[in-house]
């Protein structure tokens, strides 16, 4: 089994910047295994939806148009940890931020291809 813990959420004024970290773990496990880690976010009312994720060395990033120049997906495989860097806030990317990985890279703005799930941390940024 493998447990997502996020971590850095809070609040923070428009133009300002917070880094979420995901913390993963499990019994034999390695982050590198994942073939895709992404962060998702659902604001109160909406659905979940795709931020962005990286593949299973880094190297290969992709975002959502919403974030896109402001948000910096990246992961420690060493340390077990996907990070997002996020800048430029402004009270739209006000939302629970959650943590996800999965074995394959396809599809990975889409929901139910993701195998593990982390628990959220909060995001709200006051205008």
């Amino acid at each position: 089994q493998v447990q997502l813990v996020e971590s850095g959420g809070g609040l923070v004024q428009a133009g300002g910047s917070l880094r979420l970290s995901c913390a993963a773990s499990g019994r034999s496990f390695s982050m590198y295994d994942m073939g895709c880690m992404g962060w998702f976010r659902q604001a109160p009312g909406e659905v979940r939806r795709f931020v962005a994720a990286t593949s299973r060395s880094g190297s290969n990033t992709v975002y959502a148009d919403s974030v896109k120049g402001r948000f910096t997906i990246s992961r420690d495989n060493a340390k077990n940890t996907v990070y997002l860097q996020m800048n430029s806030l402004n009270p739209e990317d006000t939302a629970v931020y959650y943590c996800a990985a999965k074995v394959g890279l396809s599809d990975y703005d889409i929901v139910s291809k993701y195998d593990y799930w982390g628990q959220g941390t909060q995001v709200t940024v006051s205008s």
